[in-house]
């Protein structure tokens, strides 16, 4: 039950990224995902970028462990590399910015990605 906690939070926290961008463009990851995913259905190669396509494939492979008995482990390891890309990339675009509203936003995903390593290395669920 834990396993399946823990990756439902890293859901939950990848989606409250903060992106900014030139003047006031700005949008959480969760609002980004849903144009992403209306532009999908209209013009799907206008999508096809690796900063965008490996972020919600890692997501939906978590929501998959979700539906799982027992969340498997590499599935999840993929999952947070996927997100992590993304997450991370904006983490350090934060820092470099010294924006602190985008490095508070990521910061709950990094946590939770470590604590979701550390959980599963230590129980070693398959």
């Amino acid at each position: 039950m834990k396993s399946k906690v823990i990756n439902l939070l890293l859901i939950l926290t990848s989606f409250i990224g903060y992106l900014e961008w030139s003047g006031k463009n700005h949008l959480f990851l969760i609002q980004a995902e849903g144009e992403i995913i209306s532009k999908l259905l209209v013009d799907p190669i206008s999508v096809l970028h690796p900063f965008t396509l490996l972020p919600m494939i890692g997501q939906l492979l978590l929501l998959i462990t979700l539906f799982q008995k027992k969340p498997n482990r590499i599935l999840t390891y993929i999952s947070i590399f996927g997100l992590s890309l993304l997450l991370v990339f904006m983490f350090i675009i934060g820092i470099m910015t010294l924006k602190a509203k985008i490095i508070v936003s990521t910061i709950p995903f990094i946590v939770m990605a470590v604590i979701a390593t550390r959980h599963y290395r230590k129980h070693n669920t398959a």
